[in-house]
């Protein structure tokens, strides 16, 4: 039998699936799993999108459509950019995909070549570093501190970008930090990104997850840098859609030309019903179903971070946006507990799921070995359970 693809054999697989899945399979062989693994909101996609998706299945609507996507969609999606981002774009420079994370890896297979470099802020999402890798580039981790909420700064980003940089990721608001850039850093960021002509890839999945008033900004909307800047985004956060596996990007239509010839030869279409559940999620009047999920998620975020603050030497980031909480479990690691070395953020992580029941990623795939990411897309009453054993663990941990 011939060796398998060296490339994929080097990729890591996605660690917050992995984790999300061993959660799911403990909990349906009775373990009572408290899981903050979730990248998604745990709210039922709003019945109006739903009933949608139903009408175009029984209307037959199952065909291929465009590989770009079908024209209202876009439409709407260009109206969506223009009216929420300030981004003037048109349906000619948009392509729908099988997800955000799909749009992201068009966008680099379209702009990419073998040894180009990839700017990417650290802690970052899992697959960023992979991604750049599947396309050949090489992705250079910018490390940013707790002391800037792991924002990257502009000098940061100037020291990092050399001769073979190709492009920059962005995501704001950030998962695993739930950092949000103000308008101010991302001016700032985007002067970098015009005078050094690097392609700037805005990821802005959770643009409308935002807390204590912060307003989401979109350097797409930067004219001096609108042919330089991909906006990706999508339904699966807002709408509570993650399952229907739609996302969106614009930009130069150079690029998205590319990025469609791409997709056409590899997925086609995104999937047509989910599509036209899609357009009902952007053009419906939903906001108010939005705007009770953000205030759950709120909700839950103070109730939080009020009892981090009783949990002795943890340190974490305010998130501002997005559903989560990133912590730093130094203090916890060089311990041994029921002939348990604890060395590292994954083997708490491993000790909180087999002694205790509940399941967090460890901050190793997002760049930080020390720091542990915590979802709260649950229930409150799995948020509290949750917490109590955490607390419970840590504190057998300091004894």
């Amino acid at each position: 039998m011939k060796s398998l693809s060296r490339k994929a054999l080097a990729i890591e697989p996605s660690q917050t699936l992995a984790l999300f899945a061993r959660a799911k399979a403990m909990k349906a062989e009775g373990h009572d799993v408290v899981s903050f693994t979730a990248g998604e909101p745990d709210f039922p996609t709003p019945t109006p999108v739903k009933e949608a998706g139903i009408s175009a299945i029984n209307e037959n609507f199952t065909k291929y459509t465009p590989t770009r996507g079908m024209p209202e969609l876009l439409k709407a999606i260009a109206e969506k950019f223009r009216k929420e981002n300030g981004i003037e774009t048109e349906p000619g420079r948009i392509l729908v995909s099988s997800g955000a994370k799909h749009s992201i890896f068009n966008a680099l297979q379209a702009m990419c070549n073998r040894g180009d470099e990839v700017v990417i802020p650290s802690p970052y999402w899992v697959s960023y570093p992979e991604m750049v890798q599947m396309v050949d580039a090489r992705p250079v981790l910018v490390r940013t501190s707790l002391k800037n909420q792991f924002k990257m700064t502009a000098s940061q980003l100037k020291r990092a970008i050399t001769r073979k940089a190709k492009a920059v990721i962005l995501n704001s608001p950030c998962n695993p930090t739930g950092a949000v850039y103000s308008r101010e850093e991302i001016e700032a960021i985007a002067e970098i990104v015009r005078m050094s002509g690097v392609y700037l890839i805005s990821d802005e999945i959770y643009e409308r997850i935002l807390f204590d008033r912060e307003q989401h900004f979109s350097p797409g909307s930067i004219a001096a840098i609108r042919d330089q800047v991909i906006t990706v985004n999508g339904v699966s956060k807002a709408y509570s859609m993650t399952g229907w596996r739609i996302g969106f990007m614009t930009g130069h239509k150079s690029v998205i030309d590319i990025a469609e010839t791409f997709q056409g030869q590899v997925t086609s279409s995104a999937n047509s019903v989910a599509q036209k559940a899609a357009l009902a999620a952007l053009t419906g009047n939903l906001n108010g179903i939005v705007h009770a999920m953000v205030a759950e998620f709120d909700r839950r975020r103070v109730y939080l971070t009020e009892r981090f603050r009783e949990i002795p030497e943890t340190r974490y980031v305010l998130p501002k946006g997005a559903f989560y909480l990133f912590f730093d479990a130094s203090a916890y690691l060089g311990k041994r507990m029921d002939n348990m070395a604890i060395k590292t953020a994954d083997d708490l992580c491993e000790f909180l799921l087999t002694r205790y029941n509940v399941a967090l990623v460890p901050g190793t795939g997002f760049g930080e070995k020390r720091w542990i990411r915590l979802s709260y897309a649950c229930s409150m009453e799995d948020l509290k359970k949750g917490i109590e054993r955490i607390r419970e663990g840590l504190q057998r941990l300091r004894q």
